[in-house]
């Protein structure tokens, strides 16, 4: 069985897509999983502080065991010291995590078949401008409803990216690129022909 993407306006056509990859249930733990997912990916990870064992110096003994009064010390780069090292000193760390394919696939489906369900996914091969004007990519936005958009293509020509990227309700991607939280964050996502067919065969 096939469901159809219809088209942004009446000067394009249809796009018959399959039921299994379109027509998937909205799983939303799996969904929730993919964007956590994302996000953590995404974390730097990159802080770090030293221990005792990292700060420069320390190998001598400041002073003898006894007969100084003062409490015994083995080391100057111990952690009670000033300038010594942290006590469990934050290391870098990847905040990845991992998922498999099967998985992946099953959410993405999930997410494109929610946007077409409500509305939010609509085919166009117009909306690739011919020129590198902005003003001519917001004239074909302007039947668009939706504070942000998405525009998939099958790949970014020097034209979209040029006429797109002053505007700032507009994200473009190609498929390949595509992640679950620019489709869960787009209110309206356009692709052209090429790019559902594109979607069709990374998520049969």
């Amino acid at each position: 069985m096939t469901l159809q993407i219809p088209a942004i306006n009446d000067q394009a056509s249809a796009v018959d897509v399959a039921e299994q990859i379109f027509g998937q249930e909205f799983n939303e733990t799996l969904v929730h999983q993919l964007v956590v997912r994302h996000l953590a990916g995404a974390r730097a990870g990159t802080k770090a502080q030293k221990n005792r064992a990292a700060v420069a110096g320390g190998g001598a003994k400041p002073w003898r065991q006894k007969g100084t009064g003062r409490a015994r010390a083995g080391t100057m780069s111990s952690p009670i010291w000033r300038s010594g090292g942290t006590t469990f000193a934050a290391q870098p760390r990847s905040f990845a995590q991992k998922i498999n394919k099967k998985m992946y696939k099953v959410g993405i489906r999930s997410i494109f078949s929610e946007l077409l369900r409500q509305d939010r996914l609509v085919v166009s091969d117009n909306i690739m401008p011919e020129s590198a004007k902005t003003k001519e990519m917001i004239a074909k936005l302007s039947n668009v409803d939706g504070k942000r958009v998405l525009i998939l293509a099958e790949e970014l020509s020097d034209n979209l990216i040029l006429a797109s990227r002053n505007i700032p309700y507009v994200e473009i991607a190609t498929v390949s690129s595509l992640d679950p939280v620019t489709l869960v964050a787009a209110d309206k996502v356009i692709a052209t022909s090429a790019a559902v067919k594109q979607i069709e065969e990374r998520l049969a």
